[in-house]
């Protein structure tokens, strides 16, 4: 390993330790770009999809036939039910991006309303403990 590569190394581990950057402005809290994690991604339209499945399971039950009987309902249920959640998954993100831009776009546009922030030990804002016997 040459030495720049070396440095660039150290340079990455020492962010990885470091943690995510705390904001220090309100305007901080809409910077980054943060993945959205694996199971939140599938969560809507896997219960959509579960949804729809036991909706077609519980309509044989009322109806008193057995429960897996016309199985190709149960798939075209739980098939609309994963492509519903999808749709109200992407709207319900699109709707949560509009928001931040709005706040996003406030905050700049008026800074003297949101002064930085004062950062404070956890030390001073407790009263101190004297317990009582």
């Amino acid at each position: 390993m040459s030495n720049d590569e070396m440095s660039e190394f150290i340079i990455n581990e020492l962010e990885m330790a470091t943690g995510p950057k705390i904001a220090t402005t309100p305007l901080g809290l809409f910077e980054g770009h943060r993945e959205a994690p694996l199971l939140s991604q599938i969560w809507a339209p896997s219960m959509c999809a579960t949804v729809g499945f036991v909706s077609v399971i519980f309509g044989n039950w009322a109806s008193r036939r057995p429960y897996f009987s016309g199985i190709q309902k149960h798939f075209i249920a739980a098939g609309v039910g994963a492509a519903l959640g999808k749709i109200i998954d992407d709207y319900r993100n699109q709707y949560f991006a509009d928001k931040d831009a709005v706040l996003r776009h406030y905050i700049q546009l008026h800074p003297e309303d949101f002064p930085p922030y004062e950062r404070r030990k956890i030390a001073d804002i407790l009263e101190p403990w004297v317990p009582i016997r």
